[in-house]
């Protein structure tokens, strides 16, 4: 007799079965009214998405990445990861190089690192010779002062202005200083080298998303360290320069890109609210060293990366108190210092670290994420040498395709080895939902269920309508389909510098051009299958959200 039931009360029944084990009533009836039970021994688990409001807003380019100074004589460990990737150095004819920016339409490149601090530029301002860095053990990061040519900024700006990249300038903060008792430097900043070279940059007309001063200088500082009364006077300087360089619409005005330190953070923030600064900068090597042997381990420990949780939320509380016009962003984010480290950081394994801090940091209301590096070091999302993507790269390009800015509340009740995020889609409708698998020896079978979606247009329920009025017929839940992105390593090997895309290697064409980046598309009936040590983006265009409505 129980085979000859309709499917509409097979769902129904299968709906207070997963009620009465625990997973949460609000389980989409698109999805179990042909489920399959839980296979035995097996445990049912759910994604609960909030969809009433959106939690927090991110930029509509969220995915930032960045560009060093470093010479090809930067060492870390006995290793040499940097080659020609400095900006000095770096080959703009590049065609991956161009595809690769391209891709993102449009991408934040932000231009700095421990050498800003130590780069003049070449506007005539100074009156000496433009000369490149050189190798110098005895000065702080091992290197002499450099100088930026004023003929290699207009080939960057080319390639800037051709691939369509949204570019963040990190200025030298150190000129002028002297040192001072407590061993940080004070003395005002001497802006007048940066001062002609933002005119220069505004009389060549080229267009700057941002001006952000200093580097990893707040705080307990890296290297050296300027006190946060000091720090905030200088900035409004900067804000004053860029006022005056610009007419209209200016650039913002980014600091202190340092790592966070909440007392410095919240003096710096009140000595430049409401609005004398317009992007708080903060840096993220939560993994330690380089040259750890326990990189892997940290990766996939869930305790570990919610630790960085707090630094997010403490900057959000500091901001949203303080009365600021200012927003967050992560202005550098390589996971492991001192250049990273070859087969992890530039590996598949890197991707569920990175993903899980694009996700848990949009969740705090950061605005942008700058992955160190694009390319160079052993973190780049692109090949040092070849500009072949890593694995990050095509994992940052999926998320920026497919997550929207507005970023959803979601739970998962099942093992803390599932990490789950949820954006309203982007550019279309429903939602995108980003599942990673920490384990190697699990395959996880998941429902999205759901809280505050519309019942009467869409087949999903909401705690204010349990009664199911309406449950759709079996031939209209089947034409609910989503497209699903899974994303595991080649030869299941976590090291491997080669990404599969639903079991085909990503890799640029003899053009250099960006592979397509194709879904599967899935029946709305069935669970979301998450394989083991293996990451999926579910864009599932049927799930209404009130908070994803667009206003037209």
């Amino acid at each position: 007799m129980a085979a000859g039931l309709p499917m509409q009360v097979v769902g129904l029944c299968f709906w207070l079965v997963l009620s009465l084990v625990g997973c949460s009533a609000e389980v989409s009836t698109a999805a179990v009214a042909a489920a399959p039970a839980p296979a035995p021994g097996g445990s049912c688990e759910a994604v609960l998405v909030d969809a009433r409001a959106a939690v927090a807003e991110t930029d509509e380019a969220f995915v930032c990445a960045t560009l060093d100074w470093w010479p090809p004589e930067k060492c870390d460990y006995g290793t040499c990861a940097w080659g020609l990737a400095g900006l000095l150095n770096l080959d703009l004819s590049s065609k991956i190089l161009l595809n690769a920016v391209k891709a993102f339409s449009p991408i934040k490149l932000r231009l700095g690192g421990s050498l800003q601090d130590f780069l003049v530029y070449g506007t005539g301002s100074t009156g000496e010779p433009c000369l490149p860095f050189t190798k110098n053990t005895s000065a702080m990061f091992g290197f002499t002062r450099g100088c930026l040519p004023m003929h290699r900024w207009d080939e960057l700006n080319a390639f800037f202005h051709k691939s369509g990249a949204q570019i963040i300038f990190g200025l030298n903060a150190l000129n002028g200083r002297v040192p001072m008792p407590d061993g940080s430097l004070g003395g005002p900043w001497d802006y007048t080298n940066a001062d002609s070279f933002i005119r220069y940059t505004v009389e060549k007309g080229y267009h700057m998303y941002g001006w952000e001063l200093g580097n990893e200088l707040g705080g307990t500082g890296v290297g050296a360290r300027i006190d946060a009364d000091q720090y905030s006077a200088d900035v409004i300087t900067l804000n004053q320069i860029v006022g005056k360089a610009y007419q209209g619409s200016k650039p913002l005005v980014i600091a202190p890109g340092s790592f966070f330190d909440a007392a410095w953070f919240t003096e710096f923030v009140g000595k430049t609210k409401p609005n004398q600064v317009d992007v708080i900068t903060h840096h993220i090597y939560n993994l330690g060293p380089g040259v750890d042997t326990h990189l892997i381990d940290k990766i996939l420990d869930p305790s570990y990366l919610d630790g960085e949780a707090s630094t997010f939320s403490s900057l959000q509380g500091i901001l949203k108190s303080a009365g600021t016009s200012a927003v967050a962003w992560v202005g550098e984010a390589g996971g492991a210092y001192n250049s990273g480290h070859h087969l992890v950081t530039d590996a598949f394994v890197f991707s569920f670290w990175f993903l899980d801090q694009l996700g848990m940091s949009a969740k705090y209301d950061t605005k942008s994420y700058c992955r160190q590096t694009l390319v160079g070091g052993n973190y780049g999302l692109l090949n040092t040498t070849t500009f072949e993507p890593n694995p990050d790269y095509y994992s940052a390009l999926l998320w920026h395709r497919l997550m929207g800015t507005k970023v959803l509340s979601t739970t998962f009740n099942g093992t803390n080895k599932i990490r789950a995020y949820t954006h309203c889609a982007r550019d279309s409708e429903g939602i995108t939902l980003l599942l990673i698998n920490l384990s190697g020896n699990s395959t996880n079978h998941i429902y999205v269920t759901s809280e505050g979606a519309h019942e009467d247009m869409h087949p999903y329920s909401s705690k204010e309508h349990r009664s199911f009025r309406r449950i759709p017929k079996l031939s209209e839940a089947a034409k609910l389909t989503r497209e699903e992105y899974h994303l595991t390593p080649k030869d299941g090997n976590l090291q491997s510098q080669h990404m599969l895309l639903n079991g085909n290697v990503l890799a640029t064409d003899a053009n250099g051009g960006i592979p397509k980046l194709e879904p599967v598309q899935v029946e709305g009936t069935q669970p979301i299958t998450v394989g083991p040590y293996s990451i999926v983006f579910a864009h599932i265009p049927s799930f209404y959200a009130a908070a994803c409505r667009k206003i037209v």
